[in-house]
């Protein structure tokens, strides 16, 4: 009877299915689920994959291959994280094996890699002896000096651009041959370690020693250097063994050479030793005691606690600076001292930089970060530490962004996602394209914890669900020390540019205010969101304008690189002077971004020192959380800056905020453009006036009669939330429906045409009225794809998993066709 065991393992690829393999017997008591496994895929690719499920069923259609090895000791994912995979590729309309991509550090995803190295027959032959090119040549003759190289270090190391194609030629020739390797790519960081032979812990063999060293004075300076270091009297007395200090640090407070310690090492009086140390922060923060709570947030705090007795998922409405942060840190504290871990999400890494300081300082060490600007081995390190088996003490808590969500948790109890309606939590791509305050509902509700959804602008998918009794709801609209909610000035930029009182893009009104500020030793907060110099460059002779060569855009212009961008796919050229349509020199920039602001700001106040915050400025690890701090301590005056600057960030000295144009959002063509709008400018309005003073915001607008200006200046979520909701009713918007957008990408534009129209007709057989489309975007070509959408609006009493089963029939129906092979179908589920 055949005793064989079989894995179903997921692959870090666009598989519509699991992959079934033979587990060897000398591997059947060590492969286990949620581990990693090395099996080959194809020809000749490997892959490091993730056990799914053990059992005893061969495949029906393939014969199977065998697990090569098994990578981990114990498992890096559990049963329950898998079936959270399962969910989001369910939901999310994609495949495991992408959300194995998301969710795991790219350095645990082990990957073949083509080697290619001279063979076996011709290793003993001379370049120069062999019938081959000059090119063929000079590649050979790299492969005989490094033995074995990926065909990019190859190119790398050629002078031909022809690289490839010359590696293919020198394999039909048979000269060379192609070999798979494994690449192991995450290495834990090591350091060398210097400890006294224990021979010399005697003070006599130390005294001997030390004579021995008379005639060698470095050597002599370096082991009383290392004997003071590390306190060697003290902690052998106590027994403190072993007693070592680090090479690096020993030779820096020494400022000895290593050729001392090298001699000292070979003559055994020293030792040295590898040891595996961290690449994260491991400063230690003061510990101070939690605030206490005012009034008003502890009895938020008891409604919460009361809430989650009989909700899972509980929605704090906050006004901006009603202290909803410290209400946070309580109820993370509640979650630990039960022996639980809590998550903390963000929509953006520039907030972790201060909340991370107010964590860490309560917290200490249990606190971990996770984001994209780690590197990717510091975010394996992380990964492990949040594991229970971790070899260091786990992580607690983990601030961190969208991505934290899929970090292995052992006993979630809390997770608290901040500023909820930020639509930066939505994934656009690549897949999954999920939502991470509804992927975290869903991971809570599985580890049976709970979830609070924090902000002063509540999404309306949300608070429709808190007015339903779906969600708890706790709201506090008192701000923190009864400060005042800013004073909102409309300044009607038409009016204003009539009677002459804006300069460049800045109102009278505005610049008086800012003026004011800047003499009372006060900050200002100047918001436009968009980042760069200028949207786009015009010929004033005949209209030309610059464009992507690779998307339907114009370019934008970055003035302190001289260059003109495209915000899609990064492709940029030089400024250019003169049309290339007419040859004109009539050339000038039209509307204005952040960098603009910044340039002119700085000359209208010579004096005040300006900061920007926008993707330009802090593409660096650090580069926003010192951007922040340079405001928080006053060092800048002005900080200019992206929506960016909208969430959440605490500044007690800023008294002026300028929303320099609001048509931008208010006239976006989007269902969501009013929720957006208000939300954007009633957070930025927030960072005024915060502590002891009301602030100002001057809103800068060519509509000042529009009802969402209203709403702001009344700070009266209710009233658009009622307005809106009656539209979203109306036309079949969430939250009433759900909605799917599938897009559809070609290179050619006439089959794409087809392909769509296709997909549609094929679609409204089934959900008729319901499907929308296929229309182009606004944007309708992107790195040489062009595009078309269609959008479905489905009722919520429909059985959303059939939809979504049955939209993928269509698309494979498509696919069949010969035709449309080639077009790319994206789906995304509740896209925002």
């Amino acid at each position: 009877m055949d005793k064989t065991l079989y894995a179903d393992v997921i692959l870090p690829l666009a598989l519509p299915q699991l992959y079934t393999y033979s587990i060897p017997e000398s591997l059947a008591k060590v492969c286990s689920i949620g581990k990693r496994v090395v099996v080959q895929f194809g020809a000749k690719r490997f892959y490091s994959a993730i056990v799914r499920s053990i059992h005893p069923n061969a495949p029906l259609h393939y014969q199977t291959k065998k697990i090569i090895s098994v990578l981990d000791d114990l498992p890096i994912v559990d049963e329950l994280h898998l079936r959270f995979w399962e969910w989001l590729a369910s939901y999310y309309v994609c495949t495991l094996g992408e959300v194995f991509n998301a969710a795991v550090p790219a350095s645990l995803k082990l990957q073949s890699e083509t080697g290619i190295q001279i063979s076996p027959d011709y290793a003993d032959i001379k370049p120069e002896d062999l019938d081959v090119s000059l090119e063929e040549f000079d590649l050979i003759s790299i492969l005989k000096q490094h033995e074995n190289l990926s065909i990019e270090e190859l190119s790398e190391k050629s002078s031909s651009p022809k690289a490839i194609k010359l590696v293919k030629s020198l394999m039909d020739k048979g000269l060379v041959t192609a070999k798979e390797a494994l690449v192991e790519k995450f290495k834990p960081k090591t350091e060398t370690f210097i400890e006294l032979n224990s021979e010399y812990f005697e003070e006599e063999k130390l005294k001997e020693l030390f004579a021995s060293l008379g005639k060698a004075p470095k050597q002599s300076n370096l082991l009383m250097s290392f004997l003071h270091h590390t306190d060697f009297f003290n902690r052998q007395s106590k027994g403190q063994l072993p007693i070592h200090t680090s090479k690096k640090i020993l030779l820096q407070h020494t400022q000895t050479a290593g050729a001392s310690l090298k001699v000292l090492l070979d003559k055994g009086i020293f030792k040295s030793y590898e040891k595996i140390v961290g690449r994260l922060d491991v400063a230690e923060n003061e510990i101070f005691s939690k605030k206490p709570l005012n009034e008003g947030q502890l009895e938020a705090f008891h409604k919460i606690n009361a809430q989650f007795e009989e909700k899972n998922v509980v929605l704090l409405h906050g006004v901006t600076s009603s202290g909803k942060t410290e209400i946070y840190i309580h109820l993370i504290d509640q979650c630990i001292q039960e022996g639980k871990q809590a998550l903390y999400l963000l929509p953006e890494i520039a907030l972790t930089a201060q909340i991370i300081n107010r964590l860490k300082n309560i917290f200490g060490d249990k606190v971990g970060v996770y984001h994209s600007k780690f590197s990717d081995a510091e975010r394996v390190e992380i990964w492990n530490k949040t594991l229970e088996n971790s070899e260091q003490k786990p992580y607690q808590i983990i601030l961190g962004v969208r991505s934290s969500v899929f970090l292995p948790f052992y006993k979630l109890g809390l997770i608290i996602v901040d500023e909820e309606h930020e639509n930066t939590y939505k994934q656009f791509d690549p897949a999954p394209r999920y939502h991470a305050r509804d992927a975290a509902i869903v991971l809570a509700q599985m580890h049976q914890a709970k979830v609070l959804l924090g902000t002063a602008t509540p999404s309306f998918e949300s608070y429709f669900n808190a007015q339903n009794q779906k969600y708890g709801l706790v709201e506090l609209l008192n701000r923190f020390g009864n400060v005042k909610m800013p004073e909102i000035l409309i300044c009607d930029m038409k009016e204003a540019r009539k009677r002459k009182k804006v300069k460049s893009n800045f109102s009278e009104m505005l610049l008086s205010h800012i003026d004011d500020a800047l003499k009372a030793g006060e900050q200002a907060i100047l918001f436009k969101n968009r980042r760069g110099f200028s949207p786009f460059i015009e010929c004033k002779t005949c209209g030309w304008v610059p464009k992507c060569v690779n998307c339907d855009v114009s370019l934008t212009y970055h003035k302190h690189i001289n260059q003109l961008v495209c915000h899609y796919c990064s492709y940029s050229f030089p400024m250019v002077h003169n049309c290339l349509a007419c040859s004109d020199t009539a050339m000038e920039v039209k509307g204005f971004g952040t960098e603009m602001i910044e340039d002119e700001i700085a000359l209208l106040f010579p004096d005040a020192k300006i900061g920007r915050l926008d993707l330009d400025t802090s593409r660096n690890k650090r580069a926003h959380e010192t951007i922040i701090q340079d405001f928080e301590n006053q060092k800048t005056q002005i900080l200019v800056g992206t929506q960016m600057i909208s969430k959440g960030l605490d500044f007690f000295n800023v008294s002026v905020v300028g929303i320099l144009n609001a048509d931008n959002m208010l006239n976006y063509p989007d269902f969501r453009a009013f929720e957006r709008s208000y939300q954007l400018m009633s957070q930025v309005s927030g960072r005024a006036g915060r502590k002891n003073k009301q602030g100002k915001v001057i809103i800068q607008t060519t509509q000042p009669e529009s009802p969402v200006i209203q709403f702001v200046i009344n700070n009266d979520f209710k009233g658009l939330y009622a307005w809106q909701l009656t539209e979203r009713s109306k036309y079949k918007y969430p939250p009433f429906y759900r909605l799917i957008y599938l897009t559809l990408k070609h290179r050619d534009l006439p089959r794409l045409n087809e392909a769509a129209g296709a997909l549609a007709a094929m679609l409204r057989q089934r959900y008729d009225k319901r499907v929308l489309g296929p229309e182009f975007p606004m944007v309708n070509r992107i790195q040489n794809w062009y595009i078309k959408n269609i959008m479905m609006k489905i009722e919520k009493d429909l059985s959303i998993n059939e939809v979504k089963r049955q939209l993928l029939d269509c698309i494979s129906a498509l696919k069949q066709d010969e035709r449309y092979k080639q077009t790319i179908c994206q789906v995304n589920a509740d896209p925002m």
